[in-house]
């Protein structure tokens, strides 16, 4: 069995370029073969890509998150478009809309995050979406704006209504590890009514460590315990959901499943 791990925010582990590559070193070991590095911001990118350069198994995304719409950059347009041509970076993220920290107004937001959207389409890029307690207006825009090439709706939470109505898109949905969680219902629910081409798994360290590890600061290594409990919730053999969720991961970054 492979792992891919769609999201992981490695330069929020630890910000040291030898720990850096520990960490991917560490969740080799544990199967998991590839992982998509997020960096909120554009000066995060640059330094994270640049310690993970070596690291022929490590994808990157580029993108400003809303946390930094009050500070996306000088020229962060300009620095987006120029990142993308870089060698293994696959998507354009994560962007989208925080209505629980309310960083900066939700117009601003918004502007934020349909900028990003309409350059995601321009420079033909997948998107890695954020959504937290915004799922109305996250919707409504992407029925309006979501690239060609479609996105993905990281750490999943809302619920399976949500999902059915996001079914209509080009959206694949991944999950974290409070899927694990006994009190996650709307993920439990939600899980069972998608088609098992549109999911995908992802750690999201250092945030949302498995139940077994809970307290812990989260980590690549743990995502197969992710993956054991979606499998036993869906009652599928573990090695057939990894192999689904490594073709899924891979369709939607485009990357060559070998």
């Amino acid at each position: 069995m492979q792992y891919f791990d769609t999201h992981a925010h490695i330069g929020l582990i630890c910000d040291d370029p030898i720990e850096q590559l520990i960490v991917i070193q560490e969740a080799k070991q544990a199967a998991v073969s590839r992982l998509v590095s997020i960096c909120n911001s554009l000066h995060d990118f640059k330094t994270v890509y640049e310690n993970l350069r070596s690291a022929a198994n490590v994808f990157h995304a580029v993108g400003v998150s809303p946390s930094e719409v009050q500070n996306p950059g000088k020229g962060w347009i300009q620095t987006i478009e120029q990142s993308v041509r870089l060698p293994r970076v696959v998507a354009v993220g994560e962007i989208g809309l925080d209505y629980y920290r309310k960083f900066g107004h939700k117009n601003s937001q918004i502007e934020l995050f349909i900028t990003q959207l309409d350059l995601a389409a321009k420079l033909d890029m997948p998107v890695i979406i954020h959504n937290r307690d915004a799922g109305h207006d996250v919707l409504d825009i992407l029925r309006d704006r979501l690239p060609p090439k479609g996105g993905v709706l990281h750490c999943y939470s809302e619920g399976a209504e949500y999902a059915k109505k996001a079914l209509n898109l080009n959206l694949y949905f991944s999950f974290a590890g409070n899927l694990t969680y006994r009190n996650a219902r709307n993920l439990h629910e939600t899980i069972e009514v998608l088609p098992l081409d549109r999911i995908l798994i992802e750690s999201e360290s250092p945030f949302m460590v498995p139940a077994d590890y809970r307290g812990k600061r989260n980590m690549p290594k743990y995502l197969p315990l992710t993956a054991r409990f979606m499998a036993e919730m869906l009652e599928l053999d573990e090695g057939e959901l990894c192999a689904t969720l490594w073709e899924n991961s891979n369709r939607f970054f485009g990357l060559p499943n070998a």
